[in-house]
């Protein structure tokens, strides 16, 4: 951790290389001591600081400075740093001044130049201000910091992308933090661009894309070569299962992921059914593991990228990505999954990220402590979000538009939702309508079997309905059903006929597409089961196919 700072300020050089020189030689081993020769210099030095989350412990500012004061000085610079200990430096005539600071800015002393020697009137002085700094101010954070408001979108997608990718972060609500506050209307004066992310060396970026806030953050983005045994797009379950067991049996390997790897089970909190895991785990926790697995034995995995494109040339099989570049392979592995199926409700456009949610969030959940929330769907998914989100809530309530949570959900969720007081669930329920205008306040509700229309107040919702696989990168490619989901193995063989344009003279291997060599696992399978483990399996197995079908190449 960098040290704090004291920060002296003096207009007279040989007066402030005094006070450079007195306070270095005392605490120079614990504090790093910085000078500034106006109060216009100070503050831009101050404002950098605090760009960087440094903590300063001393301002030693002279009163009589031209243009900016040393306690007109005090008085911006402890918007920003409002625990910092302050002395300010005084002439005889400036007494008055100084007793002045003492009731408006809280001074802590001022001394009178001269001071020497200093043993007997500085260190006494700043050892008791110092001394009590410690013992009264915690340390800052010194990670990536993201300022914003709880009830922005972007805020909430930028907060929901780091977390993902397992990258640390503080969160700063300027509507609740004045220094936050005070911070970003510094760097970002007028119309504010949020979310306003700050990192360690100093810099900052408003409303970054996600590509931006990845290769700042230290995500690997690019490609270190064109051409790859394997690839794998997504980094689901499935995904990093078959970048697990390419890289480890020795196929050049590369997994492309559009947001963070985990893909839905990554946003799962809490996990129970998990072969070797008798006391569960996160999503996140299972996603971290098998991503470092994975680059442990060789795989890339860039993030984040969408893929817009497939195409097939003789025995490649070429990726566009967003940016327009193309990475080629022998094998191709989609394994793109599924997302939450959003809600078609009045209301629902503008609350998107300001109250309401798509899976379980868990950035967010947090910010609801003993509030009322909303769990919409009746599947593993959903019932793994109200047991995390009622650790938080005052009371969760699941809507579920089957006659019974059996119907989709494992009975050890049922059971537990069941024993849980502050969890609720009613049946044959669905959301009509979102209430609110900046934020979500409440929800209409609607009894599919009697009609009836209820407003219950909620301050989120999360909603579970469903799934919609991506896919869209492979149409006229492979062949898909109605609803999107690809179609494998032998499901392609319709009257005894293999699919259209199939040359070879094999059936197509299992889990192999209507194209040789790309092949579909997890849950954008037609077929496939939604379980966490089946996805990992399909993911194992489709690489020993995958060395069938290179044999072939």
């Amino acid at each position: 951790m960098a040290k704090p700072v004291i920060l002296a300020v003096d207009d007279e050089p040989a007066v402030l290389s005094a006070v450079e020189r007195d306070i270095r030689s005392r605490y120079g081993r614990d504090y790093r001591t910085i000078k500034a020769g106006s109060g216009r210099e100070a503050l831009a030095t101050v404002q950098q600081l605090a760009q960087r989350n440094r903590a300063i412990a001393l301002f030693v500012a002279d009163q009589r400075m031209p243009e900016m004061n040393g306690t007109e000085f005090l008085a911006e610079a402890i918007k920003l740093y409002p625990d910092t200990r302050r002395v300010l430096l005084t002439a005889y005539a400036d007494t008055e001044a100084a007793i002045a600071s003492i009731n408006s800015l809280g001074l802590d002393y001022y001394l009178r130049k001269p001071w020497s020697p200093p043993e007997e009137t500085l260190y006494p002085v700043l050892d008791d201000l110092l001394s009590d700094w410690q013992a009264t101010v915690p340390v800052p954070y010194d990670g990536i910091r993201v300022a914003g408001t709880q009830w922005s979108a972007k805020c909430h997608f930028a907060k929901n992308f780091l977390a993902r990718n397992q990258i640390p972060y503080q969160w700063l609500d300027i509507e609740k933090n004045a220094e936050a506050k005070e911070l970003v209307d510094r760097i970002d004066p007028g119309e504010q661009r949020l979310p306003i992310v700050f990192f360690p060396d100093g810099t900052t970026l408003a409303e970054p894309d996600n590509d931006t806030l990845a290769k700042k953050a230290g995500l690997t983005t690019e490609a270190s070569k064109p051409f790859y045994d394997v690839i794998i797009i997504g980094g689901g379950p499935g995904g990093l299962g078959a970048a697990v067991y390419g890289a480890s049996e020795g196929l050049s390997t590369a997994l492309i992921e559009r947001e963070a790897v985990g893909g839905q089970a990554g946003t799962s909190s809490r996990i129970e059914n998990y072969l070797g895991f008798p006391n569960g785990l996160s999503g996140a926790d299972l996603a971290r593991r098998a991503e470092a697995q994975a680059r442990r034995f060789g795989a890339e995995v860039l993030i984040p990228h969408e893929v817009r494109g497939i195409r097939v040339e003789d025995s490649y099989r070429i990726v566009t990505l967003e940016n327009g570049s193309e990475l080629s392979c022998h094998a191709l592995i989609i394994a793109t999954g599924v997302s939450a199926r959003k809600l078609s409700v009045p209301g629902i456009d503008h609350l998107s990220g300001a109250g309401v949610y798509y899976g379980a969030a868990l950035t967010e959940a947090a910010n609801f402590k003993d509030q009322p929330v909303v769990v919409v769907g009746g599947a593993n998914s959903a019932g793994q979000g109200a047991m995390y989100f009622s650790r938080f809530a005052s009371k969760v309530l699941m809507l579920v538009r089957a006659d019974s949570l059996a119907k989709r959900m494992s009975q050890y969720l049922v059971n537990q939702i069941e024993g849980t007081e502050n969890i609720e669930v009613l049946v044959d329920t669905e959301v009509v309508e979102l209430l609110g205008e900046d934020r979500l306040t409440g929800v209409s509700i609607k009894n599919r079997e009697t009609g009836n229309i209820s407003t219950l107040p909620a301050a989120a919702l999360f909603s579970f309905i469903g799934a919609v696989p991506h896919t869209q990168m492979v149409a006229g490619v492979v062949e898909r059903n109605a609803a999107g989901f690809i179609v494998t193995g032998q499901d392609l063989i319709r009257d005894g006929k293999r699919p259209r344009g199939w040359a070879l003279k094999r059936d197509p291997m299992h889990l192999e597409t209507s194209v040789p060599g790309i092949f579909a696992v997890g849950d954008v399978r037609q077929g496939a089961m939604a379980r966490v483990a089946s996805a990992v399996g399909t993911g194992a197995i489709a690489i020993g196919l995958i060395h069938q079908y290179l044999k072939t190449v």
